[in-house]
């Protein structure tokens, strides 16, 4: 189909009238009319402000496909508590349908391999796929809130994937670690992270060893554990904690691609420093092998200064860049009383004042990768993630994975 470049600028110049807030009398055409296919014509906003409908779907998604808003609308006469059971069903993602567009994703057919079984790929198709993959969902997905949850984890616990071997492993965490725990067990979550082939390579856990007395242990991974994924940078640890830590982490490694077994994690015991440690206050007696790693994880769960330290990074994604004391202060206690249940952390998050306040509606600008995947979303349009899209995010610093 052929599209004059009259046509398209009027019709974009009117989209943009309208959503500048020119009212629903401007007549406009639909999209399909335009640019062929589509199954519903976009409505543009009538009203000053933004609703709470719009707000959820674009503070917690990558905002309304046409005929979304009005879906949300339907599931309830009044529009709180449509609001809330769009929030319910999202909380559950494994309720909701998304076969069409797990059927987009399964067509990037490597993603799906086993860990061993990557390596049989070059590094350049398993970045292909995996950003087509996260494009594809952003845009497709109806699971919308899982999908910016995951993004959310997938930044807090960031893999550089040009890092050894982390080209091939970072599918596996993203499809094992992230994925799966993304609105589970926050104890899993880390805990599939820390232990993951990924992560091992990344921040150096592989080569964390202390088979002599004299050997020093690597506290790369250590100090991210505490500075970044759980306590935060003031969160009252100490060196000698890091220190202590980094010895509870002793002698998990991966196998590399030069040998059998690719990217099995394993415990080597005689690599392993087994006498007793003290973290955060808390005693881990000797000879607990392989178990210090599990005594480690749940005192950094349990850690006051983890709950806030989440509570804060999740207000200033959802909420705003300062994020309002109250609402962190919710977010936390939610963390802490649900024993770091993320479903019931997010759930009090969107119930807080703070986030539903029409204050804080439009008040954000998108990340690069959420504006480009909201515009696809908002004209109705498909995409299955490749270059002619993602292009775009590269120049834009933005592309998933590959941040510089």
């Amino acid at each position: 189909m052929t599209i004059k470049r009259r046509s398209l600028l009027i019709t974009g110049g009117g989209i943009l009238l309208a959503l500048a807030g020119c009212g629903p009398e401007l007549a406009l055409p639909t999209l399909p009319t335009v640019f062929g296919g589509g199954e519903r014509p976009l409505v543009p906003p009538g009203a000053d402000g933004i609703d709470l409908a719009s707000h959820l779907l674009t503070r917690l998604g990558c905002g309304a496909a046409p005929g979304e808003r009005e879906e949300l609308l339907a599931l309830a006469g009044d529009p709180d508590a449509a609001a809330s059971a769009w929030l319910a069903a999202q909380l559950h993602p494994e309720g909701i349908d998304d076969g069409a567009c797990e059927r987009r994703v399964r067509r990037l057919d490597a993603l799906g391999e086993p860990v061993g079984e990557l390596f049989e790929y070059r590094e350049r198709v398993l970045l292909r796929e995996l950003t087509a993959a996260t494009v594809v969902r952003a845009v497709h997905s109806r699971r919308q809130l899982h999908e910016a949850v995951v993004r959310f984890w997938t930044d807090h616990f960031n893999v550089d994937i040009s890092k050894g071997e982390c080209a091939w492993l970072t599918p596996a965490q993203d499809r094992d670690a992230i994925r799966k725990h993304a609105l589970g067990k926050f104890s899993d979550l880390l805990r599939a992270v820390a232990l993951g082939p990924a992560m091992l390579w990344y921040l150096d856990g592989r080569v964390n060893r202390r088979a002599t007395p004299e050997e020093k242990p690597n506290e790369n991974y250590a100090r991210e554990l505490l500075e970044l994924h759980t306590l935060g940078v003031h969160g009252g640890y100490s060196q000698q904690d890091v220190m202590e830590a980094a010895r509870c982490l002793t002698g998990w490694s991966v196998r590399d691609r030069h040998g059998f077994f690719k990217g099995r994690v394993e415990f080597h015991s005689h690599h392993h420093d087994d006498g007793a440690k003290t973290v955060l206050g808390q005693w881990i007696p000797a000879k607990g092998g392989e178990h210090d790693v599990d005594l480690l994880l749940d005192r950094v769960v349990r850690h006051p200064a983890t709950a806030r330290h989440l509570a804060t990074k999740l207000c200033r994604r959802f909420i705003a860049e300062a994020p309002p004391t109250a609402a962190v202060d919710a977010v936390a206690a939610a963390f802490t009383a649900s024993d770091g249940d993320i479903r019931a952390t997010m759930a009090a998050l969107v119930a807080t004042s703070d986030f539903r306040s029409p204050a804080v509606r439009g008040a954000r600008l998108r990340r690069p990768f959420d504006h480009l995947t909201a515009c696809v979303r908002a004209t109705g349009g498909t995409t299955d993630g490749g270059p002619a899209l993602t292009e775009y995010l590269r120049r834009l610093g933005h592309a998933p994975f590959q941040y510089p």
